[in-house]
């Protein structure tokens, strides 16, 4: 079996953060952490366990929920939400999330989508995971031009939840709200740690030589390339599709 893709080394990442978590919920347009979160649930079922209760808005077949992200709030709202993903236009030092656009308020030059309900999430979500593919300055900057979602609160607020992690195309770090900051876990291979930092408009802390985010085992990558491939499909077969013409390129190289 050929090497993993750097995308299924971002797939394995993801999972292993969902270890333990008991239901977890996707938005829309997130194929990399809905892969992650069905190879987290087929890992789980093959160990004998139950694995995670998933829903992805947008699915058919991978969705609890019947009244969209209205059952969403509610059932984080009530702390049965353990884990979401969040991503953002900016996301600085401190894990703040900028969903609405680069520039001054409200005059911004770009406008983004909005914010949605992520600062509702970001406070009542225990396990948010910080996802954005795209690793560049203008993504990762010091300080965010408007505060979607706020990465921490000031002491004496009731917050539930919030960040623990933070993973890109280029590392993975995890989040300490004590500092508050990032700290690199370990760098994806293939880049290097003077490329992360010209990279990230943010401080962090790094050991001297930190180590690389670890590929998927053999196991691991069958059955992401087959169970878990075959039901991401579902909710996002343009993803499916390119991924597997991926695998089929890569097998005419190397044969």
């Amino acid at each position: 079996m050929s090497g993993a893709s750097s995308r299924e080394i971002l797939i394995a990442a993801l999972a292993r953060l969902l270890d333990g978590v008991r239901f977890v919920a996707v938005g829309a347009a997130s194929p990399i952490p809905a892969a992650a979160c069905m190879l987290r649930r087929a890992l789980d079922r093959a160990a004998g366990k139950p694995g995670p209760r998933l829903s992805i808005l947008g699915s058919v077949r991978h969705n609890l929920f019947t009244n969209g992200s209205d059952e969403l709030f509610d059932v984080a709202g009530q702390g049965r939400l353990d884990a979401f993903f969040l991503g953002g236009g900016q996301i600085d030092g401190k894990a703040n999330v900028n969903l609405v656009g680069a520039g001054d308020y409200p005059r911004s030059d770009v406008r983004w989508p909005g914010s949605f309900g992520s600062a509702y999430l970001y406070f009542t979500v225990p396990r948010v995971i910080l996802f954005r593919e795209e690793h560049t300055p203008r993504v990762f900057v010091e300080k965010v031009d408007f505060v979607s979602a706020p990465g921490v609160s000031a002491p004496g607020v009731h917050r539930p939840g919030g960040p623990v992690a933070l993973l890109t195309s280029k590392a993975l770090f995890r989040f300490d709200n004590e500092r508050p900051g990032f700290a690199l876990e370990s760098l994806n291979p293939g880049h290097t740690l003077d490329e992360l930092r010209e990279a990230t408009g943010f401080a962090f802390a790094h050991d001297a030589h930190p180590p690389f985010t670890p590929a998927p085992d053999a196991a691991t990558l069958a059955l992401m390339r087959a169970r878990v491939m075959e039901e991401v499909a579902e909710t996002y077969p343009a993803f499916a599709a390119q991924w597997r013409e991926g695998l089929a390129q890569h097998a005419k190289e190397t044969a």
